[in-house]
């Protein structure tokens, strides 16, 4: 027999103590998790639009949420034209490269 307080755990460091306790706890976390799964779900809303500012020209406000998706979607894909412009562009500068790589070293 050691002679060890009772109530501790022998060969554990408080660091591990408190690691086996945070485990403990996810785990009785996961086993509730299917009982809370059981409840309905609500529908999904999408949010109300704001109000026009005084002033606001009558196309600048969006009429839906849809609307501001495909905007963004717009966007999005005119920006990645302009960011494949180099791509189309290198046929056109390959030829005079040489020259402009001269014309940069007489400066």
């Amino acid at each position: 027999m050691t002679g060890r307080p009772l109530g501790r755990c022998h060969g554990m460091t408080k660091t591990q103590r408190i690691l086996a306790a945070i485990a403990l706890a996810g785990a009785a976390a996961g086993l509730a998790a299917p009982a809370a799964s059981a409840a309905p779900v609500a529908p999904l809303t999408l949010p109300d639009l704001p109000a026009a500012a005084p002033g606001m020209p009558a196309g600048a406000q969006p009429t839906s949420v849809q609307e501001i998706g495909s905007k963004l979607s717009k966007g999005a894909n005119e920006l990645n034209a302009l960011m494949e412009l180099p791509n189309q562009l290198a046929p056109v500068i390959a030829p005079v490269q040489p020259v402009v790589d001269l014309a940069g070293g007489l400066e």
